[in-house]
């Protein structure tokens, strides 16, 4: 029973006893935990030991310093105090000196406080029985004005002193001060910091002691409470673990011995069952692989190809003992991954397609990105052939056999392939043919096995095929049920010939580019109708008159036809209006809206109205446009629209402008200067809510060129209107010479590359004055006796400018006009005679009564004089001034076109008297 009790004790005690000898073994000197434990605990003494050295070292440092800063301090303010200097002059310089010197030393708390004469004698010291004996200071020094520092040992250990000179009120040193303190009395930082160093140095040791003691624990957690034996045991099995691996495991050692080759290994690289302690060169091994095994280069995943399959592999040193390498079998994976490769390069093709074709609104420009789209990701040769009434934006019938080459692109020089420009006509034979009768791609994998496609050309497909291209893709461009064209996709680089997946794809991308094609026509054509339509209203020719030299330009908006306009349009009494608008907007709504303000501005104009009624008229205009939309009507608003209207009479010089909304004109004066006159700007057409316009009033010289645009020249989205204005004043500024055809080009050179977003209207008038010789004026007095005078004075005057053949026709106008002013209107009264392209005859009165012409009843005795006026005149008619009003007439200086083409008065009269 005893022998049995004490087989039981040992069974229970022998878990406890084993724990403990697994606790000892890792705390033992031999354990890494033990070993551990004692470096810590040398490299913290160590630590704190160097710790306390440096605070010694540092400390003695500083006391230095503070001892130095603190006598040097003490030196310079005793010296520098008031009456030290008169004091070291006086008759008893000790009786004064030493309280003050003993009272600084002890605030201080220094060694020592010193005055010294110019002699070096002590004036002060704390040791009376020292005062009035020479100092052992470096006099010469002091006395050149220096202040001396120094360290020495003294009596009470080392010292550091401090002499400074004492000037009087004149500059001269009169004496010295010296101050000096022991580095012992300084306080020690490192007796004040020790203890903290000390107390650091144990949590250290503590720290240290923990850490071993948390490094055991998680040791014999993470081992699971296993000893060195058993891990050790553990390790010995691992090549059973390796025997199930599917990844060959090769280690080598320094040599090129094969130290293990697990399972995987040796069926991959068929090794003998004996090859384990055997040099890697004497196996039977691929080259590429055994190079790699028994050299030291890392290798990740590097690709080795063995018969028919493809190996992964990848080494790492396990030091200067061996290598250990992986051998994978990827020839599966890499089929897969081609696959993948392959189908994810077509989505990229696809997604580009629909991202980068179709960006503008232009034919060319989409058949070049959906060549440049597929050039050497997918062909490398692209052509693009479309229908000719796809080019001009027309509808397509169907039945077209001929295409245009509008697009060649490849990754080097094409072959002889049919360049851009050129008109093919298709043969029936050909892949092209047959992809725009079916409707679908037709893939050819062997150009040079193809009959039907060399009937087109054959000489041109021998050259094609002599220069490398071996495969094609023709892929019809349809899009809404209409066929717009083809697209051809040649393959010469790669060596692989386009398979059925790369058909699938070249109809995919076709049918992308070509929806994108069609939206493109369908702009081209609006685009070509606006632009026709703008055209049609704009002037085709300028009028003819002598009042300005003109010159214009009109460019249209690559994106989009805009309602800018402008206009000339002569006036009486041989001025001229200028005119430039815009609409807001784009397209055949903005083209037509300018239409119609440029009509009514010709209206207007008739009644010769000053600029402000005129905008005003066309304000209230632009708001009645508005407003004739219904309630069900989906058409567009009239969102508003600038003009700038202008008046240049020739005989004054000066230019009546208002504008509404408009950007400001540009006037480049005879001697080169660009100026932007100050003109009221008043709110758009249509935009005002009836607010008044404002005319100013220029004074051109004659000479002056006046440019006159719209905003598309100046400012744009991505440049200000300040910037715009600056680039048009460097254009003309400085340039007196240019005549208006010049000033055009000249300003638009300056403007910026780019896409042009917003038409631009330019219109360029240069000035001139009617000859002071052709013009006359004459005052008349209220009184019908005055009338012969005047007439007679006309008539010398156009005969003395030729004008003989319309002298009698003249003095009858005048005449009548200005008896009837003296009769019914007010003073003042003048009559003007302007002679220029044709003969002007102006009266001015103070009434603002207009004539009317009416039809004479056969009992009226009057009424009949303005019906005489309206057959003798070529024009007539009434404008109102600031002061009244002006009948006018035209006559031409040639009286009338063919003899005997004037008017017959006599039956004239007749039928107006209804005789």
């Amino acid at each position: 029973m005893a022998g049995i009790r004490r087989s039981a004790g040992g069974s229970a005690s022998g878990r406890p006893a084993g724990r403990r000898a697994r606790v000892r073994s890792l705390w033992g000197p031999r354990s890494v935990v033990g070993q551990m434990f004692v470096l810590q605990i040398v490299v913290v003494l160590l630590l704190t030991a160097g710790a306390i050295v440096l605070l010694l070292l540092m400390s003695r440092q500083q006391n230095a310093r503070e001892a130095q800063s603190r006598s040097l301090a003490l030196a310079e303010g005793f010296a520098d105090a008031p009456g030290t200097a008169a004091a070291i002059t006086s008759r008893d310089p000790t009786a004064v000196l030493q309280p003050r010197a003993e009272k600084a030393r002890k605030g201080a708390k220094v060694d020592f406080v010193v005055v010294l004469n110019r002699q070096g004698t002590r004036l002060t010291h704390p040791l009376r029985d020292r005062i009035g004996k020479p100092s052992s200071a470096r006099l010469a020094l002091l006395l050149a004005g220096d202040t001396v520092l120094e360290e020495r040992v003294g009596s009470l250990g080392p010292q550091v002193r401090a002499y400074v000179p004492v000037r009087d009120a004149g500059g001269t040193v009169v004496g010295a001060v010296g101050a000096g303190v022991t580095i012992a009395r300084i306080n020690s930082a490192a007796a004040e910091r020790l203890p903290l160093v000390l107390t650091a140095a144990g949590a250290a040791v503590l720290l240290t002691s923990g850490g071993a003691a948390l490094i055991s624990r998680r040791l014999m957690r993470q081992t699971h409470g296993l000893g060195p034996s058993e891990i050790t045991r553990m390790y010995e099995h691992h090549d059973a673990v390796l025997h199930s691996v599917r990844e060959g495991v090769v280690i080598t050692d320094s040599e090129g011995r094969l130290l293990l080759a697990n399972d995987e290994a040796r069926r991959l690289l068929h090794l003998p069952d004996d090859a384990e302690g055997r040099l890697l060169d004497a196996l039977d091994l691929p080259r590429p692989i055994a190079d790699l095994l028994t050299s030291d280069r890392e290798a990740t995943d590097e690709l080795h190809q063995v018969r028919d399959r493809t190996f992964a592999v990848s080494q790492r040193p396990t030091g200067p003992a061996g290598r250990v390498a992986t051998v994978r079998d990827t020839t599966d994976l890499l089929v897969a991954s081609d696959q993948a490769r392959e189908a994810r390069r077509r989505l990229e093709v696809l997604h580009d397609a629909g991202v980068r074709i179709g960006t503008t609104l232009e034919v060319p420009r989409t058949a070049r990105e959906l060549a440049e789209t597929t050039v050497g990701r997918f062909a490398d040769f692209v052509t693009v052939d479309l229908v000719e009434a796809v080019l001009r934006g027309e509808e397509v019938q169907g039945t077209e056999h001929e295409l245009r080459r509008v697009c060649v692109a490849g990754v080097r020089e094409p072959p002889p392939l049919y360049p851009e420009g050129e008109l093919i006509r298709i043969a029936p034979s050909t892949p092209q043919a047959r992809g725009l009768a079916t409707g679908a791609a037709v893939l050819e994998p062997r150009l040079a096995d193809a009959p039907g496609w060399h009937t087109q050309d054959p000489e041109r497909a021998r050259l094609i095929v002599a220069a490398g291209v071996h495969s094609l893709i023709t892929a019809p461009l349809t899009a809404r049920g209409v066929l717009l064209g083809i697209a051809g996709f040649w393959r010469s680089e790669r060596p692989e010939p386009f398979d059925a997946d790369d058909r699938a794809l070249a109809e995919e991308v076709a049918a992308r580019a070509a929806v994108s094609l069609d939206n493109a026509r369908r702009y081209t054509r609006e685009h070509t109708m606006a632009v026709t339509l703008q055209r049609s209203l704009m002037p085709r020719y300028l009028p003819v008159q002598e009042a300005v030299e003109v010159a214009y330009r009109y460019l249209p908006a690559e994106a989009g036809v805009g309602g800018d306009w402008f206009d000339v349009i002569p006036l009486p009494g041989g001025r001229v209006a200028l005119v430039v608008g815009d609409v807001v907007g784009h397209g055949l709504h903005a083209a037509a809206t300018m239409g119609r303000l440029r009509t009514a501005v010709h209206n207007f104009s008739a009644l010769d109205l000053p600029p402000d009624d005129i905008l005003g008229h066309l304000d209230e205009l632009v708001s009645r446009m508005d407003q004739e939309r219904g309630a069900g009507d989906d058409g567009l608003d009239v969102t508003g629209a600038t003009c700038l209207y202008a008046i240049y009479d020739p005989v004054t010089g000066n230019c009546a402008v208002a504008r509404a909304g408009h950007p400001p004109p540009a006037v480049v004066l005879p001697d080169g200067r660009v100026e932007f006159p100050r003109i009221p700007v008043s709110p758009p057409l249509g935009a005002g809510g009836g607010l008044p316009f404002e005319t100013a009033v220029l004074h051109l010289p004659a000479g002056s060129r006046l440019i006159l645009y719209t905003d598309g020249l100046v400012e744009s989205r991505d440049r200000d209107i300040d910037a715009g204005l600056a680039r048009l004043r460097g254009a003309v500024s400085g340039q007196p010479d240019l005549d208006p055809e010049e000033t055009c080009r000249a300003v638009l050179a300056a403007l910026p590359g780019g896409q042009q977003r917003d038409d631009i209207a330019l219109l360029v008038a240069r000035t001139s004055r009617l000859d002071a010789e052709r013009i006359a004026e004459w005052r008349v007095p209220s009184d019908t006796a005055a009338v012969a005078p005047v007439r007679a004075e006309c008539a010398r005057r156009l005969r003395e400018w030729g004008l003989e053949e319309i002298v009698f026709t003249t003095e009858l106008i005048l005449s009548e006009l200005i008896t009837n002013a003296v009769r019914y209107a007010s003073q003042p009264i003048t009559v003007r005679l302007l002679y220029s392209t044709s003969l002007i005859c102006e009266v001015f009165d103070g009434s603002s009564t207009s004539p009317h012409l009416r039809r004479a009843s056969l009992t009226d005795e009057g009424g009949r004089g303005l019906f005489l006026v309206a057959q003798l005149a070529d024009r007539w008619g009434t404008r109102y001034t600031a002061d009244g009003k002006v009948i006018w007439t035209e006559q031409s200086p040639h009286g009338p076109a063919a003899p005997g083409g004037g008017p017959d008065l006599t039956d004239a009269l007749l039928d107006h008297w209804n005789l």
